[in-house]
């Protein structure tokens, strides 16, 4: 199992960039070595021969993950369908008799993505911090809120990604980490100012990046202060900013999911369905259209009845 997976990994490497992202490599890798110490912790072996990876196999893999490595369901769902697409490789070669994810049934379940409302946002914006880094942290948030980008894109942000259109319009256009998707990203006022403060800023200019940010485990860390410092009751990470975007930043402003879709640099909208939500205020705002045509017990439309 360890060599045909350790191959197929070889040969995702050789095409990241082409047909793979990067992150795609990385994840499998990341399969591979927990599938190495789940063999070693409960079998005492390096690898296993193909015949003996049995539905018992697969079962034992998804309870270590979830037990010895403390992952969640959705997260331990995800290796475990990394882990089909090798076992499919061998099953479509012939190399196992038996497909031991026959009878194994996948569910995610739904997670309530959360994301800050307009005013919580301006709460973070207009708060003067004593801690410059608390300030730096906070604004590396706000363009995240601004633009869409997540954590890992956020950090590999360059000069060369800023984009002024025919009209003068400035935009980022950027390839995203995760999925390779490119984006591009109308510039907001709001965001154009971040990125002024921190021009000269000498990590930006030595790493010839747009802004200073510092480890997502950092970030998500002085995140939570700033939560208590503004007094937002949630709790606050660098990908709820993507999230913050999405929902309250563009769809609860009347921007098409379509257009939000493009920015986020997703390859369906069902994608972007996870990512944003429709506040009520949204909701009040589409309904006040029908209130004239509902008025007085009327309804919005007639019938011509024609007698013969």
């Amino acid at each position: 199992m360890v060599s045909v997976y350790q191959e197929h990994n070889d040969n995702v490497r050789k095409l990241v960039g082409k047909d793979f992202a990067k992150a795609t490599y990385v994840r499998y890798v990341t399969n591979l070595t927990l599938l190495k110490q789940y063999m070693h912790e409960r079998y005492k072996v390096k690898d296993m021969p193909l015949h003996k990876v049995s539905p018992d196999f697969i079962r034992g893999f998804e309870v270590f993950l979830k037990t010895t490595r403390n992952c969640n369901h959705n997260t331990a769902t995800k290796y475990l369908k990394n882990l089909k697409k090798i076992t499919s490789i061998c099953f479509g070669n012939g190399w196992m008799k038996i497909n031991p994810f026959a009878n194994i049934k996948f569910h995610l379940d739904k997670v309530d993505k959360g994301f800050l409302t307009e005013s919580e946002i301006e709460r973070i914006r207009a708060k003067k911090f004593v801690s410059d880094r608390l300030q730096q942290v906070a604004d590396v948030f706000l363009f995240g809120c601004y633009t869409g980008y997540a954590y890992s894109d956020l950090k590999r942000l360059s000069p060369g990604n800023l984009v002024t259109s025919e009209d003068g319009r400035e935009w980022i256009h950027a390839r995203r980490y995760k999925t390779d998707m490119i984006s591009h990203v109308p510039l907001l006022p709001a965001a154009r100012e971040i990125l002024e403060k921190y021009r000269f800023h000498k990590y930006c200019i030595d790493k010839n990046v747009l802004l200073p940010v510092l480890s997502n485990q950092k970030l998500n860390s002085y995140l939570k202060e700033i939560a208590d410092v503004c007094g937002i009751d949630k709790d606050i990470t660098t990908h709820m900013a993507r999230h913050t975007f999405a929902t309250t930043v563009t769809l609860n402003n009347d921007i098409p999911i379509e257009s939000v879709s493009k920015m986020l640099g997703h390859s369906s909208i069902s994608m972007t369905q996870n990512y944003a939500r429709l506040l009520d205020k949204k909701v009040g705002r589409d309904m006040d259209k029908l209130k004239q045509k509902y008025s007085n017990g009327k309804l919005p439309f007639s019938f011509d009845i024609c007698s013969n």
